[in-house]
């Protein structure tokens, strides 16, 4: 069988029997060999997945540490997104 390439731009459309035949397999005959099975979850951000999800932001005032501040800051921009992301963290293993 040849190895026939496509860009986004030259794919052909599904056609009706294209979608009548996918929806005729069942599970077991779809060959996923070649696919690794996941066993490590550990580097799964969901909320990094910004086209499948994008949380709604709110503005709030609050009053920090200013060595706490000036630890997030360290790294240069972003350390409103890296305190958001620490406080997710932590939220998501409170167990509440």
């Amino acid at each position: 069988m040849a190895i026939v390439r496509y860009t986004s731009e030259t794919i052909p459309k599904p056609t009706r029997e294209d979608w009548e035949r996918l929806d005729s397999l069942k599970d077991e005959d779809i060959d996923c060999s070649d696919i690794p099975e996941i066993s490590d979850f550990s580097k799964f951000r969901p909320w990094e997945q910004r086209q499948m999800f994008k949380p709604v932001k709110v503005a709030v005032t609050c009053k920090l540490d200013a060595d706490v501040v000036a630890w997030l800051k360290q790294d240069g921009k972003g350390y409103q997104t890296r305190m958001n992301a620490i406080l997710r963290e932590v939220m998501l293993h409170s167990g509440s």
